[in-house]
This record gives structure tokens, C-alpha cells and sequence, in this order.
């Protein structure tokens, strides 16, 4: 852990609670949580607070997740150069495939493996398992 960081953050950005926990995470509307004996703690810490910047609250798709992670990789990359934070790209793209993987394993059609789509009600729908099912009527 980077205490000096950490102190810096909450100098800069007294409206965020930034608290200790088990693992990071945003938790709007204003607390950012962090890990104190994680690697990489200061890129993550920012990415957190990427989040926290962006005002990231809650997402009704699927894909709309995907979208705000990388947001906050992005907004973290820019604060990176503010607080002299090594950006590790490997870091970054092995954390955004967690949520590649995850988006493809929940999309995917678990009768015919096809990847669904999603409507706004949160709903996944196949285009192949609920075209045969209009077609046999």
C-alpha cells in the first residue's frame, strides 16, 4: 500500500470516502474501497477513483459494464500521470478480459451456444433458439 497516495487522494478528493476493505471497488454514490496489501495497488486505487469521477453508479445492460470499466481504465491512465503511477498495460487488459470473459459466458446461449443479445429490460434472447420457436407454431 502507498500511503502517500492514498493521503494525497483523499486531500484532492475530500468528497470520496476512501476506505479499507477486502477487495476494491466503487460503491456509489461517494466510497471508493481498496485492498491494503493488493499488487498494484496504485493503479487500481485510481481506477477505482476513475470510477468515483465519472460518477459511475449502476448499469442496465450488460455491455454497459464493460463499457464503464473501460472508461475508468481510461480515466485512471489519465490521473496516472498526475500522481507519477507507472500504467501497466498488460495489468490493465488482463483485468478488462475478467469482464470480456464474463460479458461472452453470460451472453452465450446455453442451449446452442450462439451469443445472445440483450434488450433493455435485461433480458437475453437468442436469435436461433427463439427463431425456431416462432417458426414451429
Amino acid at each position: 500500500m502507498n500511503q502517500a497516495l492514498l493521503d494525497r487522494i483523499k486531500s484532492d478528493y475530500p468528497k470520496f470516502r476512501v476506505i479499507p476493505g477486502e477487495r476494491f471497488s466503487f460503491r456509489p454514490p461517494k466510497t471508493i474501497v481498496y485492498e491494503t496489501d493488493a499488487e498494484n495497488f496504485e493503479l487500481l486505487l485510481l481506477h477505482e477513483l476513475g470510477h468515483a469521477l465519472l460518477g459511475h453508479r449502476f448499469f442496465a445492460i450488460d455491455v454497459e459494464r464493460l463499457k464503464m470499466e473501460a472508461a475508468a481504465w481510461e480515466k485512471a491512465k489519465e490521473l496516472a500521470h498526475n500522481y507519477d503511477v507507472a500504467i501497466d498495460e498488460e495489468l490493465i487488459q488482463t483485468e478488462l478480459d475478467t469482464y470480456r470473459d464474463w460479458l461472452h459466458q453470460k451472453s452465450r446461449c446455453p442451449k446452442c451456444g450462439l451469443t445472445r443479445y440483450q434488450t433493455p429490460d435485461s433480458r437475453y434472447h437468442c436469435p436461433s433458439c427463439e427463431a425456431f420457436k416462432s417458426n414451429k407454431k
